[in-house]
């Protein structure tokens, strides 16, 4: 082998070096952005740590949104129509936050058992309009 072939494995050593080095950089990376979707289901039969960060979804529970006489704080209870999981968080609600609605939480079990939410998101339906062309909608109706 002369000095020209071996350059050239060196080369290619280094360069598949580095490309499994970026590989595995951007791996790590995106591992702490994944997060979880779980169901009040899953997390009664998958013992979660509460350490870990994840996404709840399920729908609100008719009756059960509780709101703090002073501040921000909000409980209420989601369920996927088998189990049901307390919710517990603070901020401000979104504008499609309703009782027996979808929603998704981001957030931690504590000790207690009770899913402690830092990001509450309200779903909604397949069908949906914007403001004035619902608006509109029921004037025609009407």
């Amino acid at each position: 082998m002369n000095k020209i072939h071996q350059r050239r494995i060196v080369y290619v050593l280094l360069f598949s070096a580095g490309l499994a080095l970026a590989t595995g950089l951007i791996l790590y990376a995106l591992k702490q952005n994944i997060n979880a979707f779980l169901t009040p289901s899953q997390i009664t039969s998958a013992q979660v740590s509460t350490r870990a960060y994840f996404r709840l979804g399920g729908m609100v529970k008719k009756g059960s949104v509780q709101r703090d006489k002073t501040g921000l704080g909000v409980q209420f209870t989601v369920t996927d129509l088998k189990r049901e999981q307390t919710v517990r968080y603070v901020g401000v609600l979104p504008d499609l936050f309703r009782e027996g609605k979808g929603v998704i939480a981001e957030g931690t079990l504590d000790p207690q058992g009770i899913f402690v939410a830092s990001r509450v998101l309200a779903k909604h339906d397949e069908n949906y309009m914007p403001k004035n062309v619902y608006k509109a909608m029921r004037e025609n109706a009407v």
